[in-house]
């Protein structure tokens, strides 16, 4: 008779091996790092919408802002310390504009990665599903702040007044990139690894211009602080993208979209402090002040207001800080993030309902 002897360490070895390994913190980095770097990647490829997340909020600055400079003027509110011009109040509103449409922009590649299946690939890996929603939240909110201090360093050069000479050698660059990247579409004399090491050599280039010129014309520094609201334009960023995150989770099909954007965004913009002050809607509409004070989109711009100037609240009269927007914007992430987790939970939520993360309608 044959008796077969197991070893006990055998026995050990082998539970351990049908025992699932423990992610530790290096594979949560690498997850993340890898979801972060493809939407940094995916906005590098997608040059059209850099330069269109641009085009918006110039247009309010340079023409629109212009315009209304003498009839829109803004008095002594907080944190202004003096009159201020219009383009000047109206740029947290435009900060925000950014970091909005940016949002709706990942709300849609959301969209179409459920359609084309890819969100399916995300969602069954071994990580924890909020995990990895926040990841791609913080990838989307990573290309927005990019976009929006592309945005300051125009207005720093706009803000600054510098001589119609200075103008030209700063348009240079980017007219002659511009026009190479038009012939381009319609002869394709350049591969797509060309096109984007001649955008880094203008992007170098230029960055030099710009450090000349404030060198050679002895520019005054921003008056705005540029560092201080880092981390107001990462927080209003959670917030937005968190609502575009449940936002993806409800609509069906891309086709869809454009309505929804439309129906979220313009209200959602225009019912703000970020064209005119509050006080000035208050006098005009009462009903339309209440919903302003109930947009979150009101606070993030708030937010970041007060950052511009290193603050975070206006100062109350018996000394401490108002903490609203801070207090507003952070409830309405963890809001909208949570709901935004829960639509995507394959057993609960939203996504369940039409057969999974990579399902169609």
């Amino acid at each position: 008779m044959n008796v077969d002897v197991v070893r006990p360490d055998a026995a050990l070895s082998s539970r351990y091996a049908e025992a699932p390994r423990r992610l530790g913190p290096l594979a949560y980095f690498n997850c993340s790092r890898g979801i972060v770097w493809r939407e940094v990647l995916r906005f590098l490829h997608q040059r059209e919408r850099f330069f269109s997340a641009l085009v918006r909020p110039l247009v309010w600055l340079f023409i629109f802002a212009a315009g209304f400079r003498q009839v829109l003027g803004v008095s002594i509110i907080p944190p202004y310390e003096t009159y201020v011009l219009y383009e000047v109040y109206v740029v947290p509103g435009l900060l925000g504009m950014i970091l909005l449409f940016n949002a709706m922009q990942s709300s849609l590649s959301m969209v179409y990665d459920r359609e084309t299946g890819a969100m399916r690939t995300l969602l069954v890996s071994p990580f924890p599903r909020s995990y990895l929603l926040l990841s791609k939240l913080i990838g989307g909110v990573a290309v927005a702040a990019i976009q929006s201090y592309v945005f300051l360093g125009i207005f720093y050069f706009w803000e600054a007044d510098v001589p119609y000479e200075a103008h030209l050698a700063m348009l240079a660059v980017p007219a002659l990139l511009f026009a190479v990247l038009i012939l381009n579409s319609a002869v394709e004399f350049l591969s797509e690894t060309n096109v984007s090491r001649l955008i880094v050599a203008t992007g170098l280039a230029e960055a030099a211009i710009l450090a000349g010129a404030v060198v050679y014309w002895q520019l005054p520094p921003p008056s705005m602080n540029y560092i201080t609201v880092f981390p107001a334009l990462l927080l209003a960023g959670l917030m937005l993208g968190s609502l575009s995150l449940f936002i993806s989770s409800v609509i069906k099909q891309l086709e869809n979209f454009a309505g929804v954007m439309n129906f979220v965004i313009f209200p959602m913009f225009f019912a703000s402090s970020a064209l005119y002050p509050l006080w000035r809607i208050k006098e005009s509409s009462p009903l339309l002040y209440e919903i302003c004070l109930f947009n979150p989109f009101t606070y993030a711009v708030e937010l970041i207001r007060f950052a511009l100037y290193g603050q975070v609240g206006a100062r109350l009269e018996d000394g401490s800080l108002d903490l609203t927007n801070l207090y507003v914007v952070t409830a309405y992430t963890v809001f909208f993030l949570g709901a935004a987790v829960y639509a995507y939970n394959p057993s609960k939520g939203l996504i369940a309902r039409r057969g999974g993360p990579g399902g169609g309608a």
